[in-house]
Parts: structure tokens; C-alpha cells; sequence
């Protein structure tokens, strides 16, 4: 039990030296923190609503992942190297690609041919 409490501090010491440290994670997070609550008030299924928000947390676990590699690369070599560029590009990618997926899977559930519309229809109109 003890190193379970060990763990979550390191962890949440990793997360403020994120918040701290990255505006790109800080970014992520004001992005996921504003489209959380929307994707909980939106008219879908539970399902649909844990699959927005896994892609959102998603986002945040990759950025925090690409900003350690990040963090890594210019610790170990510090000066500029081919291979380092190619590293930190791969990482930033796997930034890109989760914000696809992100993407991806919102415009799924908020199709227009989805019932979500005509139940936000529905909402607004008092039925």
C-alpha cells in the first residue's frame, strides 16, 4: 500500500511539473476541461459520452508522453542530432494522431444522421 501512495504522488508531482513546465499539455488540458462538460450534457448515450472523453484524456496521456521523450531527448543530448529530431517529430506525431482520433470519434457520435440532433432539436424545443 505504501508504494501505491508513492506512485499517485509521483504521478501528481508529474502532472503539476506538466502544468508547469508545458504549454502545449496546459492547451490540452484547457481544450479537454471546456469539451468535457459538453460532452457530458450532450443528448447521447453513455457509451458515446465515455468514447469523447476517453479521446480527450487520450490527448493529455500522448502529450504528457511526448513532452517526457521531449524532456529525455534534450537531457541525454542536449546538442542538436539528426536522430533526436527524428525522435521528438515521431513524438509529436503521436500528439497529432490522438487529436485525429479525437476528432474522429466526435464526429461519429455527433453525425448529422446520428438521433443526437434531433435530440438536441427536441431539447430546445421543449419536447
Amino acid at each position: 500500500m505504501k508504494n501505491f501512495f508513492a506512485s499517485v504522488r509521483y504521478s501528481i508531482d508529474g502532472f503539476f511539473a506538466a502544468l508547469k513546465h508545458e504549454p502545449s499539455f496546459r492547451e490540452d488540458l484547457i481544450f479537454a476541461l471546456l469539451l468535457v462538460p459538453l460532452a457530458i450534457i450532450l443528448p447521447v448515450n453513455a457509451v458515446s459520452t465515455a468514447l469523447m472523453i476517453a479521446s480527450l484524456i487520450l490527448i493529455l496521456i500522448v502529450e504528457l508522453l511526448n513532452s517526457a521523450i521531449e524532456w529525455i531527448i534534450d537531457y541525454v543530448r542536449p546538442e542538436i542530432h539528426p536522430l533526436a529530431k527524428r525522435i521528438k517529430d515521431m513524438a509529436s506525431a503521436a500528439v497529432f494522431l490522438s487529436y485525429i482520433n479525437c476528432i474522429v470519434v466526435w464526429v461519429i457520435m455527433l453525425w448529422p444522421d446520428n438521433t443526437v440532433w434531433r435530440r438536441i432539436g427536441a431539447m430546445l424545443s421543449g419536447h
